[in-house]
Order: C-alpha cells, then sequence, then structure tokens
C-alpha cells in the first residue's frame, strides 16, 4: 500500500512574491542547450510583474534566455526536534519552513532604462545605505556595464507559496511545539514563536495572553512607526532619530510588545540586548492611559523570560522616575546590591554625534 505524504499548507501567490523578493539568494533551475539541468543561485530582485537576476554576457545563463525555467527561495522558520511531541520515537523530527517558486521562460532585458532601473532596485536591496551615484544607461560611470551586463528574469505569473508548520499536528500539539519553542530558548525560536503565532492566532500559548491584551515576542519592521510614535514622549530619546530608535530595536535580541486584544493597538514595548551575562533593559514604555493597568508589567515579565534575556546573570537598566515600578518585579538600585569581590563600576563614555 503507497502512503499518501501529509498535506503542506498551500499559501498565497501574494505571501510567496513577498518572499522571493526579500530572499538575499534565489535558486535558479533550467536546462542547458545539450538538455543537462543547470541549478545556480542569483541575486534577485522584483521590478513591477518580473523577478530579475544579472551575470555575465556570456555562460549558462545566456544559453537559458527562452527556456523555461524555475525560480525558488525558502525560510527556515525552525527546527522540531523529536522530543518536542514523544520522549523516544525519532519519528516527530522535522523542520518547519515556507518556501515559494515562481515558473515560467527566461526573457532578457534589452533596454538600457529598464536595465539600469533593475540594477538599481538591486543595490537597494542590497546596499541599502547607497552611498553610490545612482545608476543610469545615460551616465559615463555606468554605460558601458550597463550595456555589457546580462539582464534577464520570469514573470511573476506562476507563483507558488508553501508553508509546512504542523498543520498535519493536533491543535494541541502545535501549541505544545510553540510552547517548548520558547523553553528552548535556541537562536531563532522567538521569532519562530511569534512567525507561528501572528499565522495561527487560535495557538496562541497561555504566556502571551493577559487580560484585554495581547503579547508578542518579536516584532516586524512593520510595526516600527508604531514603537516610534509610542516613544514619542520619552524624555530618554529626546534628540535622537527616530532612524536610530528603530535601528536599535531591529538589532536587539529581545524585543517585546502588548497590544489591545480588542483594537489591535500597540499599548506597550520593551527591548533588552545581552551577551549570555548581562542583559541590559531599554525603551520600557506603557501607553499614558493604561500606565497602572497592567501591561507595563506584563510586557516586563515576557521580556525578562525571554530566551535571549533569561540566561543573563544580571539584567540592568536605568531609570530616572520608574523606581517604585522596578521594585515591584525584583530590581534594585545598585547601592543596595551586596558587595563583592567582582562589584562593577558603572562608567559612560560620551561620544557619537550629538
Amino acid at each position: 500500500m503507497i502512503r499518501m505524504r501529509k498535506p503542506i499548507h498551500q499559501s498565497s501567490a501574494e505571501e510567496g512574491r513577498a518572499l522571493l523578493e526579500r530572499a538575499p539568494v534565489v535558486h535558479l533551475a533550467t536546462t542547458g542547450e545539450d538538455g543537462h539541468p543547470i541549478l545556480r543561485a542569483v541575486h534577485g530582485v522584483v521590478d513591477g510583474d518580473l523577478l530579475a537576476f544579472h551575470g555575465a554576457p556570456v555562460g549558462e545563463k545566456t544559453t537559458g534566455i527562452g527556456r523555461r525555467a524555475v525560480i525558488a527561495a525558502h525560510e527556515v522558520v525552525a527546527e522540531i526536534p523529536s522530543w518536542f511531541l514523544d520522549p523516544e520515537r525519532a519519528c516527530p523530527a522535522t523542520t518547519y519552513y515556507v518556501s515559494a517558486q515562481v515558473d515560467g521562460v527566461i526573457e532578457e532585458v534589452r533596454d538600457p532604462d529598464a536595465k539600469a532601473r533593475i540594477l538599481q532596485t538591486m543595490m537597494r536591496k542590497f546596499q541599502p545605505e547607497g552611498r553610490h551615484a545612482p545608476i543610469r544607461a545615460d551616465d559615463p560611470l555606468y554605460a558601458k556595464a550597463v550595456d555589457g551586463l546580462l539582464v534577464a528574469g520570469i514573470r511573476l505569473e506562476n507563483v507558488v507559496c508553501k508553508a509546512k508548520l504542523g498543520q498535519n499536528r493536533r491543535p494541541e500539539e502545535r501549541r505544545r511545539v510553540i510552547e517548548q519553542l520558547w523553553r528552548r530558548g535556541a537562536p531563532g525560536d522567538a521569532r519562530a514563536v511569534h512567525t507561528l503565532v501572528r499565522r495561527f492566532p487560535e495557538l496562541t500559548p497561555s504566556f502571551l495572553l493577559r487580560d484585554g491584551i495581547r503579547l508578542a515576542c518579536a516584532i516586524d519592521e512593520t510595526e516600527l512607526d508604531e514603537i516610534g510614535t509610542l516613544l514619542d514622549d520619552a524624555y530618554w530619546l529626546v534628540g535622537v532619530p527616530r532612524a536610530m530608535v528603530f535601528g536599535a530595536f531591529l538589532a536587539s535580541q529581545a524585543v517585546v510588545t502588548a497590544r489591545d486584544e480588542r483594537t489591535g493597538a500597540l499599548v506597550a514595548v520593551a527591548r533588552a540586548t545581552s551577551d549570555g551575562k548581562v542583559a541590559w533593559v531599554y525603551d520600557v514604555m506603557v501607553r499614558a492611559d493604561l500606565r497602572g493597568s497592567g501591561a507595563g508589567s506584563a510586557v516586563m515579565e515576557l521580556l525578562l523570560d525571554h530566551p535571549a534575556v533569561r540566561v543573563a546573570r544580571h539584567v540592568r537598566l536605568t531609570t530616572r522616575d520608574a523606581m517604585a515600578f522596578y521594585r515591584r518585579i525584583g530590581f534594585l538600585e545598585l547601592d543596595e546590591v551586596p558587595r563583592h569581590a567582582s562589584r562593577l563600576v558603572d562608567m559612560v563614555r560620551a561620544g557619537g554625534p550629538t
């Protein structure tokens, strides 16, 4: 008897397009002139409805012009060990991932302006800081390079996206996987919890729910503007550009948020950085009308239990006026900490942009 594979969840073409667009590298599969298979990693960018790539004007990519091909990308969400679900059997071990592919005919982009636009899009993706002259086909700085490069792509007409995220498991098993990811706390596990809960809200574990609010253990870039608005009145960020604040959030090992469960509005946020020995807490903020409601305590409890913070021997922060709040969750002023041989002295070196 042939045993059928468990179904893999099919996602939208829009999600697949977004994955192909953000992937740092995509894989191109086609055939050469003699019919032998070709598989190459390329840098892909989306220009309108074209997933484009570039290469040398001669070689395998050139021979693929006019041939059918597939471009694919994937993102690993988490490695799931067998012991998450079974103490003995190896069978439950798996990988959660999202994959996308598009198939079509490779077409060459010949118009110089279109080629320059695609190359400029590629620079924005892989060198977002800029610091180069814009690529234009009529600029003597680039005219020869634009003319000499091959730019080609596949139309984004047949995009397929699939997500293998444990959909074949019972809800209680899938919720257990989320809880185990949080307990394991390996690099990327908090992000995996966030991804799974965002996709399947019905699986939200109890540690992410409080009275009237829903907590999250990571953020997406789309939330940065909301975070910036919530932090607008923070006294410690006066004069700090929003771009610097956003960069700090994206670089932090731990970021947690709280949202009103009814409206979805952001009501609290906090972040931390950690080297495994010492964790520093920053940017704890609760919306003014909800201070004293428990939202701040909920965010701090989740932050302190975050995998990047819970392993630290010391958790430190600075505050001007919230000492009573932090005392309630176990913090002491430095002078109150018992002295020992490795007692630290806080020092600071001012510098950087003003």
